[in-house]
């Protein structure tokens, strides 16, 4: 198993309860003890989910291994059943992923394999074909897969010499998905005539990972923070070749997969277009770009608070919204009394710092450059006095002044697609 890079702050093991994940987590946990805990994404897609986590519970008091159980609601907006459970899993994994901390994950050289022929049938250049990622940035930690170098025949071997139980889910056996078509069909085909295809390919895609790192080297200054749009100015005068790479980096900053062939050719005619149009719109892979004036942002089907909603919260812990939303505070045990967090209503207004006035925040936040999409999906934090105290990160004088003077930070978390392979 590869060794992690450096000492950890934290572990937080994915845990399926399958074959794969109860290998990572017993390893893991025998090596690193203390700074291991585990999560379980409870998607409710299968009759059994409620026993697998029941399952998962066990075998982490076994291993005296603290254990979430996420409960999400699994939404397909159109790009598949696969992607959405990767998505909602995704939006767990962030939310109780804590700063500084890894996400360890179970993926091995027969899923790399798998990945890399999935990749190549989309025609995907070298940001595509390097495939997964044995260790990289994510979110506010990193993300590492130490299982990778290694076949699933090992670590059925390591299972059984070591006693492990595990669940077997049966949609892993559904060959209508691509996935486990090539698994079961395609694979085995491979492996008869060739038996270190898998090797092979998982080879091929390390190649094209470290083409991709050289590649890269000359994108590091623009310095791409997740979530952020693309401005559009500055890739109009780059070389043919140069714009793409530009774009590829930003989407891999947004935990975006490889944009396929035709995502370039959309982008080459946005450069070309003076103005917005209001339509144009970029789908692929359940990841969607959307222009908005001269830049492009990511969309990661981010849907309005429910009506109505409306929730206290006293900053001591994370806030998740049904939305996908975080709400952090940091370098504070908390706030001086509890807030509430809730939807907008309309005509909300607010007193921005070095104004004189309030302000109606619809304005504010037009004049500000936020897409529609993003406004309307906006959080809103109210004092107990029905003061507007914050909109996202727009904060107000009075929350600015008690933030500076208690040297402490609130942090917004826009919910982002799901993880790159």
């Amino acid at each position: 198993m590869a060794a992690l890079p450096g000492a950890p702050a934290g572990l937080l093991v994915g845990f399926s309860g399958g074959l794969d994940s109860n290998v990572l987590l017993h390893a893991l946990a025998r090596t690193y003890k203390e700074a291991v805990r585990a999560i379980h994404v409870h998607h409710g897609l299968q009759p059994e989910a409620d026993a697998w986590a029941a399952h998962c519970q066990r075998i982490c008091a076994e291993l005296k291994v603290p254990l979430v159980v996420a409960r999400v609601q699994v939404n397909d907006h159109g790009h598949g059943p696969e992607a959405a459970a990767r998505h909602a899993r995704h939006s767990a994994f962030t939310a109780h992923l804590r700063p500084g901390e890894t996400l360890a994950l179970a993926h091995h050289r027969d899923d790399q394999a798998e990945t890399f022929m999935l990749r190549a049938l989309r025609g995907s250049g070298p940001d595509g074909l390097a495939a997964m990622r044995e260790w990289r940035n994510f979110h506010h930690g990193h993300l590492w897969r130490p299982l990778l170098p290694l076949p699933r025949a090992w670590l059925l071997e390591y299972a059984h010499a070591h006693g492990l139980r595990w669940i077997e889910d049966p949609s892993n056996a559904h060959t209508d998905l691509d996935r486990n078509w090539l698994r079961h069909e395609v694979m085995p085909k491979l492996a008869a005539r060739w038996p270190q295809a898998a090797a092979g390919f998982a080879r091929a895609a390390a190649l094209q990972a470290e083409a991709v790192t050289m590649l890269q080297a000359d994108e590091t200054e623009a310095g791409f923070t997740p979530g952020a749009p693309l401005a559009l100015a500055p890739l109009r005068v780059l070389p043919v070749g140069r714009d793409a790479r530009r774009f590829r980096t930003w989407c891999e900053a947004n935990g975006l997969p490889p944009p396929p062939a035709r995502g370039i050719d959309w982008l080459r005619a946005e450069l070309a277009k003076p103005t917005d149009d209001g339509a144009a719109e970029l789908h692929w892979g359940g990841a969607c770009i959307r222009r908005w004036r001269d830049g492009l942002w990511v969309d990661a089907g981010l849907a309005a608070l429910p009506q109505g909603f409306s929730i206290d919260w006293d900053g001591h812990a994370p806030l998740a919204l049904p939305n996908g939303i975080v709400w952090r505070l940091h370098g504070v045990p908390g706030f001086d009394a509890p807030l509430r967090a809730a939807a907008r209503s309309g005509g909300e207004r607010i007193h921005l710092p070095r104004r004189a006035h309030r302000h109606q925040l619809k304005h504010v936040l037009q004049e500000a450059g936020m897409p529609p999409w993003r406004r309307r999906a906006l959080p809103l934090l109210w004092n107990t006095a029905g003061e507007l105290l914050a909109a996202g990160d727009v904060h107000s004088a009075p929350l600015a002044t008690w933030l500076a003077q208690n040297h402490a930070r609130l942090q917004l978390e826009w919910p982002v697609p799901p993880a790159r392979n």
